[in-house]
């Protein structure tokens, strides 16, 4: 029996990996979890929790981080840990997605150790470091899972060989496109939400712009309570400058906010089906809600190089825009927008793990030129 390790560090990913986790389960694979990141801290809603509720899967917890630690000491611990559990228990492949600094971790000690790895989402585009630790775990991953055409093509951009890069659509939406589990009724309940009508607002810093991101937030929160709507605001995630976000949601009036630390995923995904509008700057706004039909406003720059969808309103801090959004756009549907996949993006994953020459791929990597690639992208200017 083959083991695979997938590794998760906040709860964002971890919505993200849990289709693969368990599709690779009912496949026969041993499947096991490292959770680490925010997952072990109390102030992020300790999140280990939802990874423990996943049935027949082992969980290895591992603290790499304490409150304040710079990204590259939360690096350099992750990287020490990952690497003894690694060589204690001799995975056969290890997951990770995207971009966060645990997948960088992750990405160096398969690397480095030659682990077979493989990379989910990669190829994307956003704008901030967190692009540039996408791509480097890119080019450190032996196999990647990317969400569509384009982001493939740049992947092998990077030099990757087209035997490597699978287009399977993006997890999450596994879970999106059938029924959550729970009724709205009992997640307003569990959550203590007391609104008929609400939006969701989710503000993460930008790394590149802590010294400005309290005033971004002072914006965009001054505007919704102007609004005079209710909104869900969830927590933003550990990186530098959370604490001037925190500091502006600390001050909403809780009528009117709802502020919750994270929460399990089939309850978002039911509070996001029946959200009048999805505010701010989380990945969420451009990948989920235009799949759900939701409108959303993007805020500032993180995701500013991501796709776009017509139910997505791109602004920067501008108080006139977001007042529009709000008078304009809230509580209007749209067509799903299938960008991202079709909810079936596990099923293919588990396809491609049973072919032999999955396994027989070298571990020591080659850059490809991709010169059929290469060449029309040339002929085209």
């Amino acid at each position: 029996m083959r083991s695979i390790l997938f590794v998760t560090g906040t709860r964002a990913d971890f919505g993200k990996l849990e289709p693969l986790v368990v599709a690779a389960r009912e496949e026969g694979f041993f499947v096991s979890m490292f959770v680490t990141g925010m997952h072990m801290l109390e102030r992020y809603g300790m999140t280990k929790v939802e990874v423990h509720r996943v049935p027949k899967v082992t969980v290895h917890e591992f603290l790499n981080q304490r409150p304040g630690d710079p990204l590259d000491t939360i690096l350099s611990k992750t990287v020490v840990g990952l690497s003894d559990h690694c060589f204690e228990h001799r995975p056969d492949l290890v997951v990770f997605h995207g971009d966060r600094v645990e997948a960088l971790a992750c990405a160096l000690v398969c690397a480095t150790n030659y682990i077979r790895s493989a990379h989910i989402e990669g190829g994307e585009l956003s704008g901030t470091i967190d692009e540039s630790f996408r791509h480097c775990n890119s080019k450190l991953a032996h196999h990647h899972f990317v969400s569509s055409q384009e982001a493939a093509r740049r992947v092998m951009a990077l030099g990757e060989p087209k035997t490597s890069v699978h287009v399977i659509g993006s997890p999450e939406l596994d879970l999106h496109s059938r029924p959550s589990g729970v009724t709205l009724a009992e997640v307003r309940k569990r959550y203590q939400i007391p609104y008929d009508e609400f939006g969701i607002c989710v503000l993460h810093p930008v790394t590149s712009e802590a010294d400005t991101i309290g005033g971004q937030a002072r914006c965009l929160f001054g505007r919704l309570v102007a609004s005079g709507r209710n909104f869900v605001v969830i927590a933003p995630n550990n990186d530098p400058g959370s604490d001037q976000i925190r500091a502006e949601i600390d001050a909403l009036p809780p009528d009117r906010f709802r502020t919750l630390p994270s929460m399990r995923f089939s309850h978002f995904s039911e509070l996001m089906k029946n959200a009048a509008c999805m505010v701010g700057n989380s990945s969420a706004g451009v990948r989920e809600a235009p799949f759900l039909g939701i409108p959303s406003l993007d805020f500032g720059t993180r995701q500013k190089s991501r796709a776009r969808s017509d139910s997505v309103v791109h602004v920067a801090a501008d108080g006139a825009s977001i007042d529009r959004f709000l008078r304009e756009r809230w509580g209007r549907r749209h067509d799903r927008d299938g960008a991202f996949g079709d909810g079936r993006a596990a099923s293919r994953f588990v396809a491609i793990l049973k072919q032999d020459g999955f396994w027989r791929s070298p571990l020591q990597k080659a850059f490809s030129d991709n010169h059929e690639q290469r060449s029309t992208m040339l002929s085209d200017h």
